[in-house]
């Protein structure tokens, strides 16, 4: 009895009570996006908010059993879950059923479920488990590479299954490594290999004109003169050389002067990609002879920076055009400004911002969304729920929202650095880098400022497998939390 009782004492009430306020909120929010004038009765189990009602339950009763459950138990399942949870994930490329155009919800019966979603869960616990392990040390070769193949490894078997915008999650645990440190500069190369993805996309699918100067791959040429410039602050920053930083840009300057010329010369000789090309490589060779005649690892490392952001040019484009499908690469287009799509892509976007921008400060009131109840947003109960939000409460009910988020996430950081063992804190920032991910993303899309990739709002978006998987994640955590003031062996 003493047990229960410092159980209850020691539970963290303050993330139980916004959980429980958003649940409620989005269960709210359900019956506005789907209410309808023959079913007004909320608790009505022919629709769908009275379906979500039953997800909530059956989430409270996982709530409930994860923290009756000993602590030391998540730490031994990790490993098998994750296995048992990669096995899944490969069964249900042969077995689902396609679901607008991906294989990723297993159904049985009259019940479906989307692996992926408890996918997360099984690498969250299972990266924990193995950062934990004694004597791990992420600078060391062999224990990065095994931690990236567990982040990598369900991520590509999910893209298998064409559920790319599910597969895009795991990227997020990459901010659990720079928490257990990583060097921050692959933080910044991170952000640039993202600059440089979005780049070639967007300038390599500008059309231009039969007689432009400037003939293909636009977007390389920017991306190789952004690199050289990188190049150059990498090693003035990390060696201070000056004579190789004016060797460097001597160089670079050089190629570019004579290739100027010679395109002025030769219209049809040369293009400004060829002169960027030429440039960088001669960079790269430089590199290469001055790393090794004075073993310097900086200078690899610009080597390698060079030599993969060649190779991220064109992986870019040749991911964008032969392994999206069209109608994700429409939906990029359409974000970028490459192509306007209102009845088609963008279609969903501009009715959500209509829905959002006709809310006012104030927004409509409850049940009174005259875009939600004439069903102009589509999926207006899952990926798209916050334009509800926003039409029926306006600017301020958005904002309420939003800040409900940046609390539930930072006491979710603050409970995480409040953890005595490597296991619980690990697992807890992978928790809140989950919700962080899918809190910035879903937001994002809804209001145009990314594409759309279907990842739902937690907690409020209809669906049994998220309310189950994201309640999970969280009282996984919350029940390991009763602990922090003591020392667990994982």
């Amino acid at each position: 009895m003493r047990a229960e009782q410092n159980i209850l004492k020691n539970l963290d009430w303050a993330t139980i009570i916004i959980w429980f306020v958003m649940v409620m909120a989005g269960w709210l929010t359900i019956y506005a996006a789907c209410y309808d004038y023959e079913h007004t009765r909320i608790f009505d189990m022919s629709m769908r908010y009275g379906q979500q009602l039953v997800w909530i339950a059956v989430a409270s009763v996982f709530a409930i059993l994860l923290i009756a459950i000993d602590t030391k138990f998540y730490g031994s399942i990790a490993i098998p879950l994750y296995v048992l949870m990669i096995g899944l994930l490969i069964l249900t490329i042969f077995v689902a059923p396609e679901v607008k155009g991906s294989h990723s919800w297993i159904q049985i019966g009259g019940f479906r479920f989307q692996p992926a979603e408890l996918a997360k869960y099984a690498t969250a616990l299972c990266l924990a488990k193995y950062m934990s392990s004694y004597g791990y040390n992420i600078k060391n070769s062999k224990n990065f590479l095994v931690t990236a193949l567990i982040i990598g490894l369900p991520m590509l078997i999910i893209i298998a299954q064409q559920e790319t915008g599910s597969a895009l999650v795991f990227a997020v645990f990459i901010l659990v490594l720079f928490r257990e440190g990583l060097d921050g500069d692959f933080l910044i190369y991170g952000a640039l290999a993202i600059l440089f993805f979005v780049l070639v996309i967007k300038f390599n699918n500008i059309p231009l004109p039969p007689d432009a100067p400037i003939v293909e791959h636009y977007g390389y040429m920017i991306v190789f003169i952004i690199a050289v410039l990188t190049g150059i602050f990498l090693i003035f920053h990390y060696t201070g050389d000056i004579p190789m930083f004016n060797v460097y840009a001597i160089t670079n300057a050089s190629i570019w002067v004579l290739g100027i010329i010679l395109k002025l010369i030769k219209a049809d000789l040369l293009s400004y990609t060829l002169i960027s090309e030429v440039s960088f490589a001669a960079s790269a060779l430089l590199f290469f002879i001055y790393a090794i005649i004075r073993r310097s690892r900086v200078h690899l490392r610009v080597i390698l920076f060079f030599i993969l952001t060649a190779g991220l040019c064109f992986a870019a484009d040749y991911a964008f055009n032969n392994v999206l499908q069209p109608h994700q690469q429409i939906r990029i287009k359409v974000v970028m400004g490459l192509e306007d799509d209102p009845q088609g892509a963008g279609y969903n976007v501009r009715q959500a911002q209509i829905a959002i921008g006709s809310g006012g400060l104030t927004g409509k009131g409850f049940l009174n969304g005259t875009q939600t109840k004439l069903n102009y947003v589509p999926e207006q109960d899952t990926d798209f729920i916050f334009c509800t939000i926003g039409e029926e409460t306006g600017f301020l009910g958005t904002t309420f929202i939003v800040l409900l988020y940046v609390v539930f996430i930072s006491r979710l950081v603050y409970l995480a650095e409040r953890q005595r063992t490597p296991f619980s804190r690990i697992y807890g920032y992978s928790v809140a880098s989950i919700f962080f991910f899918h809190f910035c993303i879903n937001i994002g899309m809804v209001i145009g400022l990314l594409p759309v990739i279907g990842i739902p709002l937690p907690f409020f978006s209809y669906g049994g497998s998220s309310m189950i998987a994201f309640t999970i994640l969280l009282f996984t955590f919350i029940k390991l939390d009763t602990r922090h003031t003591e020392t667990m062996a994982t």
